[in-house]
């Protein structure tokens, strides 16, 4: 019943989408007194007094509002610190297209109170290479941390474990601010606040100019920084009510005077995290019952300066930095039934964990004449230490416990430079080049005291994984009236060195590749965009995928990596329509096709180093071939001026397989490996619904659908809920209050069941519904004058010598 609700809001919300607009109106803004071009100028357009649309000036202070009624508007042009200049634009058949020229507007004599205004609601913005979510306040309310949002945004999905996924697909590489971090994404996403960040956005199937790492594409994470004269700051507060109370708070800071703009961000969470489920085996009747209980604590600080030297060049620095500590409780009860020969199995884990994670960043930008004619270079250093100390208590039966504990030790530094360089050849012509060095050193660590490790060798254990990556890349493209392409190609230089034990195991390989792309582009009008892309991507092994050190350990599964996997290579095609309504109204919908080549996937295997029959191996291996396909629709759509949604479905489906153990043909206790193949289906839905009573108060509801999920291992069942909440403004929108209900009939849950290597089902459950109360305050005063590098800032460019 809740699905088919969803579903018929959802697309009857599409299918209500009109087009009806034609004309348009542009134009340019510039400073009376310095003649400079104003950037971020708000363009209100307004019909007989009632507001029609608007929108923002570029950084060339140049705007264009499309896709208007033929009418006769009114125009205000709006700027903190500027007086308002009002303009006429009458659009007829004649003149369906307005230029407004150039509009000269000049300051006040006093100067007004400014903040940078976070948005009410979340906005999705369908660039050429990219989906971009503005996050505003409906998503930052959604629970405390970036994980807890992550679920709301389209084609995104994060599992009961906090992996997450883009297009049903793990193999997807998470950044911040464009940069790589040296932290796993399930646990980096715990990490980050979620009102610290300012955007995320979606780079599905990137061009030569990125990185070419991940099959599924960027997810990239965007943290919040300031630019505006004067002082400035934003205060978020929120505490989120579950079994236990959570608590995260941001802070926001920045000083513009002259030529430099100092810029800090600091956030934290902090709470216990409470997860619970259990497995039923059918075969023997056993139970399982696990009992997990987190402490979390984490800080992300952000702190920077940008140096205006002239008006050609620009020094950038900033550091992020970040500390985790986590300490995790787990109870795992195994209980049998009388008489079925089983001993009762209880394992009692403590495991205490610290992260620090340091990124600093350089960067210069410099600017020639010609407009759009830059050279940027981007130094980055990465480093991030990560111990993790666990202690096992093991009871069997009515037999002695065992004791012992396992030490982690993860020690990892990232170093990239890179060099990007665009050069407009003409109108129409675009040139870009780029050179990157990437160099990654990791060092690992375990020791255990487990009795049943007797291999001197696996009882104290180093390993080291080191990689150095050098490429460059190019790429060309051309506009014409409706058409547009981009050409371009990777050349990557990779090779890699691990080490087991410091000799006793060594693997390396090297290789040289291309990574080519292709875009092209057909407007069919202003309201009409179609793409055709393609790229070739590569999906690494990870050092969690390769280093045969324990990862984690229950009574009777160990998971381990494997040294010797290979790259996973991509090819993938995709096809994208967006249209474009009135009012700032869109859909986007895209199909995409992939070729995957030595696919990396989980295999089971028994473990031959204890006498229990029962206890399994479960690493990595490559397969041979695979394909992938699915689609996805998503749209912004204003009902009323009172009411907007944005909905949003997606499918994918990708043959997975993987080697399992199965039962040999006749016995009872004896198994086989045996390699499966199963076609994966996902489908999800979303719906996201503002309502806006006045200026001051407004509601939301939002609803989230996931089908049912056969993979090779087990049959996930499907899951859905139902959230809402409230926001209210007040002292002249300087000052919101927000409350939201996550999960409000409890539907939430994980649900499986499983033939291989057991008859087994069960179900795990997490604090899903939960009441989140939040406070922002923006307070500060000077002009709302962007910077001139507020292309990086957004990273827009992301030029291939390595913003990725």
């Amino acid at each position: 019943m809740h699905f088919k609700l969803l579903m018929v809001l959802l697309f009857g919300s599409i299918m209500t989408m009109t087009a009806q607009n034609s004309g348009s109106i542009s134009g340019k803004i510039t400073d009376k007194t310095t003649n400079e071009p104003l950037p971020y100028v708000s363009i209100v357009v307004k019909d007989n007094g009632a507001v029609v649309t608007g929108g923002i000036t570029d950084d060339n202070g140049a705007f264009t509002i499309k896709n208007l009624p033929l009418k006769n508007y009114t125009l205000e042009v709006q700027f903190m610190g500027y007086k308002t200049h009002i303009a006429a634009a009458n659009l007829t058949e004649q003149a369906k297209a307005m230029n407004l020229g150039t509009i000269v507007i000049s300051e006040v004599a006093t100067t007004l109170d400014t903040v940078e205004i976070v948005k009410e609601t979340s906005t999705i913005e369908q660039k050429i290479d990219r989906k971009v979510i503005t996050v505003g306040r409906d998503l930052t309310t959604a629970g405390g941390t970036a994980s807890e949002i992550m679920n709301n945004i389209p084609s995104v999905n994060v599992d009961q474990d906090g992996k997450i996924s883009l297009r049903g697909n793990q193999n997807v590489r998470v950044l911040v601010d464009g940069r790589p971090t040296n932290i796993d994404p399930a646990q980096l996403l715990k990490q980050i606040p979620s009102t610290s960040i300012k955007k995320i956005e979606l780079i599905t199937n990137p061009s030569a100019k990125y990185n070419p790492e991940g099959m599924s594409g960027i997810i990239n994470i965007i943290l919040h920084k300031n630019a505006n004269d004067g002082f400035n700051g934003n205060f978020n507060t929120g505490i989120t009510f579950g079994k236990t109370p959570k608590f995260n708070n941001s802070l926001d800071l920045n000083y513009r005077s002259g030529k430099v703009n100092f810029f800090a961000n600091v956030g934290n969470n902090d709470g216990k995290y409470f997860n619970n489920g259990h497995v039923f085996r059918s075969d023997i009747r056993s139970n399982q019952l696990i009992d997990v209980v987190s402490d979390n604590q984490g800080v992300l600080g952000k702190l920077g300066m940008d140096y205006y030297i002239n008006d050609h060049n620009t020094l950038s620095v900033y550091t992020n930095q970040n500390y985790f500590t986590g300490k995790t409780d787990i109870q795992v009860d195994i209980l049998y039934p009388e008489g079925s020969g089983f001993n009762d199995i209880s394992q009692h884990t403590m495991a205490d964990g610290d992260n620090f994670n340091n990124a600093y960043n350089l960067a210069f930008k410099h600017k020639f004449t010609k407009e759009g004619h830059t050279l940027d270079f981007e130094a980055n250093y990465n480093d991030s230490r990560n111990t993790q100390d666990a202690d096992y208590n093991t009871s069997t039966g009515s037999a002695l416990p065992a004791v012992y504990s396992d030490r982690l030790e993860d020690n990892r530094k990232n170093m990239t430079a890179n060099l990007d360089y665009v050069n407009p050849l003409n109108d129409k012509s675009t040139l870009e080049l780029g050179t990157e060095a990437r160099l990654i050193r990791t060092d690992n660590k375990y020791n255990t005291s487990n009795p049943n490790v007797t291999n001197p060798n696996l009882m104290n254990s180093t390993y080291t994984y080191d990689v150095d990556i050098y490429s460059a890349y190019g790429t060309f493209g051309q506009k014409f009236e409706k058409f547009s392409y981009q050409l371009g190609a990777r050349f990557e230089s990779y090779h890699v060195n691990n080490d087991f034990n410091k000799g006793q195991a060594v693997f390396k390989d090297s290789y040289f590749t291309v990574y080519p792309s292709a875009y092209l582009t057909y407007s069919a009008d202003q309201k009409n965009m179609f793409q055709l892309s393609f790229s070739r991507r590569v999906d690494r092994p990870s050092v969690e995928q390769t280093k045969p050190l324990r990862e984690f350990s229950t009574p009777l599964l160990t998971s381990l990596g494997n040294p010797d996997l290979l790259p996973q290579f991509t090819q993938s095609v995709e096809f994208n329509y967006t249209k474009m309504f009135g009012q700032g109204s869109s859909v986007t919908g895209g199909i995409y096709y992939r070729f995957i080549n030595d696919e990396i996937s989980r295999i089971f295997y028994p473990d031959e180093t204890t006498a229990n029959t029962q206890d399994q191996i479960m690493s990595f291996g490559n397969f041979d071939k695979n394909k992938a396909y699915g689609f996805e629709v998503s749209a912004n759509y204003k009902i009323a001026k009172w009411w907007d949604i944005q909905p949003a479905v997606d499918y994918s489906s990708i043959s997975q397989q993987g080697t399992i153990s199965v039962l040999a043909e006749g016995s009872e206790t004896d198994y086989v490996m045996q390699n499966k193949k199963v076609d994966v289906n996902a489908f999800n839905a979303r719906l996201n619904s503002n309502f806006r009573v006045n200026q001051r108060l407004s509601f939301l509801l939002f609803g989230f659908y996931r089908g049912q999920v056969n993979s090779v291992q087990n049959l996930s069942r499907e899951m859905y809920k139902i959230d809402s909440g409230a926001r209210y403004s007040l002292l002249d929108n300087k000052m919101s209050l927000s409350v939201r209900f996550n999960d409000m009939f409890r539907t939430m849950r994980y649900g499986f069941s499983a033939n291989n290597p057991f008859p087994q089902s069960g179900e795990f459950r997490w604090e899903s519904r939960t009441v989140y109360f939040g406070l922002n305050y923006m307070f500060g005063a000077g002009k709302n004058r962007a910077m001139q590098r507020k292309q990086r800032d957004d990273n827009t460019k992301q030029g291939g010598g390595g913003m990725f």
